[in-house]
């Protein structure tokens, strides 16, 4: 996992359907609250929607960086070299849109509170992108804001919340890390034991 990095230049090689099923059964097994698995992958590789994505992603990010972001997050955000063009959500493969469902259960049709939503679908994330990478494809996690354009996008209903699209691909030949991105916290400085 050390050697997992997010990828911001894809190639468009194929990457077979298999492996994106298999790595979204590894996010299923993630714990949830009450085990209502509070979460739906929406798996996107249709031309016309992975355009449709790109438009409304790009639209809110011109706006984020534009002024919307404030001057602190643009700061933190430069040595990145990140920008409102989203090219890659197009050139890539596969766009998987996670949802997290407010209500539901374990059986179709079921209408219960779901419970810790958004800590349940941020563990079956990690699981998933652990799961690609363990399968040699790379990964860079979107979060547009707002994201509601993505539910009428994948035909999702309004109960439920985009909560973040993960591009999944071969990373192109000439991809590079900023520097910045490889800097980690130590041991230290993220665990404490007591």
């Amino acid at each position: 996992m050390a050697t997992r990095r997010s990828c911001r230049a894809f190639s468009d090689a194929p990457v077979p359907r298999a492996i994106i099923e298999w790595a979204i059964r590894a996010a299923g097994t993630a714990p949830s609250g009450a085990n209502h698995q509070p979460w739906h992958f929406a798996v996107v590789s249709s031309v016309e929607a992975k355009r449709r994505i790109r438009e409304g992603a790009e639209q809110e990010e011109r706006e984020f960086y534009s002024g919307k972001a404030g001057a602190e997050w643009l700061r933190a955000l430069a040595p990145l070299g990140t920008d409102a063009d989203k090219s890659y959500l197009e050139t890539v493969p596969w766009l998987i849109v996670i949802f997290g469902q407010r209500r539901g259960g374990l059986e179709p049709g079921d209408d219960f509170q779901n419970y810790y939503v958004t800590e349940s679908v941020g563990i079956a994330t990690g699981l998933l992108l652990a799961a690609l990478h363990r399968a040699g494809i790379a990964t860079l996690t979107h979060t547009p804001n707002p994201m509601k354009f993505l539910n009428a996008v994948c035909a999702r209903p309004g109960t439920e919340r985009p909560l973040m699209i993960v591009a999944a691909g071969h990373a192109a030949s000439d991809a590079t890390i900023p520097e910045h991105a490889l800097r980690k916290k130590s041991l230290d400085q993220i665990a404490s034991w007591l």
